[in-house]
Protein backbone atom coordinates (compact mmCIF):
# COMPACT_ATOMS: atom_id res chain seq x y z
CA UNK A 1 0.00 0.00 0.00
CA UNK A 2 2.06 2.95 -0.83
CA UNK A 3 1.05 6.22 -0.28
CA UNK A 4 2.55 9.32 -1.44
CA UNK A 5 1.04 12.80 -0.13
CA UNK A 6 2.90 15.55 -3.00
CA UNK A 7 2.15 18.07 0.29
CA UNK A 8 0.44 21.26 0.08
CA UNK A 9 1.03 24.79 -0.72
CA UNK A 10 -0.80 27.74 -0.60
CA UNK A 11 -2.27 30.35 -3.12
CA UNK A 12 -3.92 33.57 -3.28
CA UNK A 13 -7.50 31.65 -2.76
CA UNK A 14 -6.83 29.40 0.03
CA UNK A 15 -4.74 26.28 0.53
CA UNK A 16 -3.90 23.53 -1.90
CA UNK A 17 -3.06 20.01 -1.34
CA UNK A 18 -2.41 16.97 -3.71
CA UNK A 19 -2.52 13.15 -2.74
CA UNK A 20 -1.78 10.19 -4.25
CA UNK A 21 -1.52 6.25 -3.62
CA UNK A 22 -3.16 2.84 -3.66
CA UNK A 23 -5.06 0.38 -2.27
CA UNK A 24 -4.53 -3.66 -3.23
CA UNK A 25 -8.30 -4.84 -2.74
CA UNK A 26 -8.80 -8.70 -2.58
CA UNK A 27 -11.44 -9.07 -5.42
CA UNK A 28 -11.86 -9.03 -8.96
CA UNK A 29 -12.12 -5.49 -10.94
CA UNK A 30 -15.86 -5.85 -11.33
CA UNK A 31 -16.34 -5.97 -8.05
CA UNK A 32 -14.27 -2.83 -7.39
CA UNK A 33 -16.05 -1.29 -10.41
CA UNK A 34 -19.57 -1.75 -9.17
CA UNK A 35 -18.68 -0.44 -5.74
CA UNK A 36 -16.87 2.53 -6.50
CA UNK A 37 -19.62 3.77 -8.94
CA UNK A 38 -22.29 3.24 -6.50
CA UNK A 39 -23.15 6.73 -5.16
CA UNK A 40 -24.14 4.90 -1.72
CA UNK A 41 -21.25 3.33 -0.75
CA UNK A 42 -18.82 5.73 -2.21
CA UNK A 43 -20.82 8.16 0.46
CA UNK A 44 -20.71 5.73 3.16
CA UNK A 45 -16.86 5.21 2.63
CA UNK A 46 -15.94 9.12 3.41
CA UNK A 47 -14.23 9.18 6.79
CA UNK A 48 -16.42 10.13 9.90
CA UNK A 49 -19.94 10.41 7.73
CA UNK A 50 -23.03 10.92 9.87
CA UNK A 51 -25.38 11.21 6.96
CA UNK A 52 -25.49 9.84 3.11
CA UNK A 53 -28.36 10.52 0.91
CA UNK A 54 -28.41 9.43 -2.80
CA UNK A 55 -29.67 11.84 -5.19
CA UNK A 56 -29.38 9.55 -8.59
CA UNK A 57 -26.99 7.36 -10.29
CA UNK A 58 -23.91 9.51 -10.11
CA UNK A 59 -24.72 12.22 -7.20
CA UNK A 60 -24.75 11.75 -3.78
CA UNK A 61 -24.82 14.21 -0.55
CA UNK A 62 -23.28 13.89 2.77
CA UNK A 63 -22.49 15.01 6.18
CA UNK A 64 -19.35 14.57 7.67
CA UNK A 65 -17.72 15.70 10.92
CA UNK A 66 -14.11 17.52 10.38
CA UNK A 67 -11.94 18.40 13.12
CA UNK A 68 -8.62 20.26 11.58
CA UNK A 69 -6.87 21.93 15.32
CA UNK A 70 -9.24 24.13 16.86
CA UNK A 71 -11.98 24.35 13.77
CA UNK A 72 -14.32 21.80 14.06
CA UNK A 73 -17.99 21.38 13.02
CA UNK A 74 -19.83 19.75 10.17
CA UNK A 75 -19.28 19.71 6.28
CA UNK A 76 -22.18 19.26 3.84
CA UNK A 77 -20.46 17.65 0.59
CA UNK A 78 -21.88 17.65 -2.75
CA UNK A 79 -20.20 14.71 -4.47
CA UNK A 80 -20.66 13.74 -8.30
CA UNK A 81 -18.98 10.35 -9.73
CA UNK A 82 -17.81 10.32 -13.03
CA UNK A 83 -17.30 7.27 -14.48
CA UNK A 84 -15.18 6.26 -17.56
CA UNK A 85 -16.96 4.05 -20.25
CA UNK A 86 -14.17 1.99 -20.33
CA UNK A 87 -14.88 0.69 -16.85
CA UNK A 88 -11.16 1.14 -15.67
CA UNK A 89 -11.76 4.84 -13.92
CA UNK A 90 -13.51 6.30 -11.74
CA UNK A 91 -13.13 10.53 -11.26
CA UNK A 92 -15.15 12.83 -8.54
CA UNK A 93 -15.75 16.42 -7.94
CA UNK A 94 -16.47 16.75 -4.49
CA UNK A 95 -17.87 20.73 -3.02
CA UNK A 96 -18.85 21.58 -0.06
CA UNK A 97 -18.50 23.41 3.29
CA UNK A 98 -19.31 24.59 6.48
CA UNK A 99 -18.79 26.86 10.01
CA UNK A 100 -17.42 29.55 7.45
CA UNK A 101 -14.68 27.29 5.47
CA UNK A 102 -15.39 25.66 1.93
CA UNK A 103 -13.50 22.82 -0.18
CA UNK A 104 -13.58 21.54 -3.67
CA UNK A 105 -11.94 18.54 -4.18
CA UNK A 106 -11.10 16.22 -7.36
CA UNK A 107 -10.54 12.81 -7.42
CA UNK A 108 -9.41 9.44 -9.63
CA UNK A 109 -9.07 6.31 -8.93
CA UNK A 110 -7.56 3.89 -11.68
CA UNK A 111 -8.83 0.02 -11.36
CA UNK A 112 -6.21 -2.24 -12.63
CA UNK A 113 -6.72 -5.74 -12.84
CA UNK A 114 -3.63 -6.97 -11.02
CA UNK A 115 -3.72 -10.45 -12.54
CA UNK A 116 -3.92 -12.78 -9.21
CA UNK A 117 -7.88 -12.20 -8.57
CA UNK A 118 -7.12 -8.99 -7.01
CA UNK A 119 -7.25 -5.24 -7.79
CA UNK A 120 -5.24 -2.23 -7.52
CA UNK A 121 -7.10 0.88 -7.16
CA UNK A 122 -4.35 3.91 -7.95
CA UNK A 123 -6.09 6.96 -6.89
CA UNK A 124 -5.23 10.96 -6.61
CA UNK A 125 -6.78 13.57 -5.13
CA UNK A 126 -6.57 17.38 -5.24
CA UNK A 127 -8.63 19.60 -2.59
CA UNK A 128 -8.42 23.35 -2.54
CA UNK A 129 -9.91 24.96 1.50
CA UNK A 130 -10.99 28.26 2.08
CA UNK A 131 -11.99 29.94 5.17
CA UNK A 132 -11.38 29.21 8.65
CA UNK A 133 -10.38 25.26 7.96
CA UNK A 134 -7.54 26.49 5.76
CA UNK A 135 -6.40 29.43 8.31
CA UNK A 136 -5.51 26.81 10.47
CA UNK A 137 -2.10 26.26 9.07
CA UNK A 138 -0.67 24.12 6.18
CA UNK A 139 1.02 21.85 8.22
CA UNK A 140 -1.73 20.71 10.42
CA UNK A 141 -4.37 20.72 7.47
CA UNK A 142 -2.21 18.88 5.48
CA UNK A 143 -1.96 16.51 8.06
CA UNK A 144 -5.42 15.79 8.42
CA UNK A 145 -6.28 16.21 4.76
CA UNK A 146 -4.13 13.15 4.22
CA UNK A 147 -4.83 11.51 6.96
CA UNK A 148 -9.06 11.85 5.56
CA UNK A 149 -7.72 10.38 2.29
CA UNK A 150 -5.84 7.57 3.14
CA UNK A 151 -8.71 6.77 5.17
CA UNK A 152 -11.69 6.91 2.49
CA UNK A 153 -9.47 4.68 -0.18
CA UNK A 154 -8.96 2.42 3.03
CA UNK A 155 -12.66 1.85 3.98
CA UNK A 156 -13.21 1.36 -0.05
CA UNK A 157 -10.65 -1.64 0.56
CA UNK A 158 -11.76 -2.70 4.07
CA UNK A 159 -15.50 -2.65 2.63
CA UNK A 160 -14.70 -4.87 -0.40
CA UNK A 161 -12.22 -7.03 1.61
CA UNK A 162 -14.65 -7.99 4.21
CA UNK A 163 -16.73 -11.33 4.16
CA UNK A 164 -19.63 -11.90 2.26
CA UNK A 165 -19.21 -8.96 0.05
CA UNK A 166 -21.88 -9.35 -2.28
CA UNK A 167 -20.34 -9.86 -5.50
CA UNK A 168 -23.57 -9.56 -7.45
Amino acid sequence: MARHPSGGSEDGTGVNLQYSGEEKIAVGPGVVWAFVTDPGKVGRCMPEVKEVAVQDQTHVDAVVQVAVGPVRGKFKLKVELLPDASGRRIDMKISGGGFGSAVDMTAGADVVDAGDGTTLLKWSGQAIARGPVAAVGGRVLDAQAKKLIEQAFANVRRELSAPMVDQA
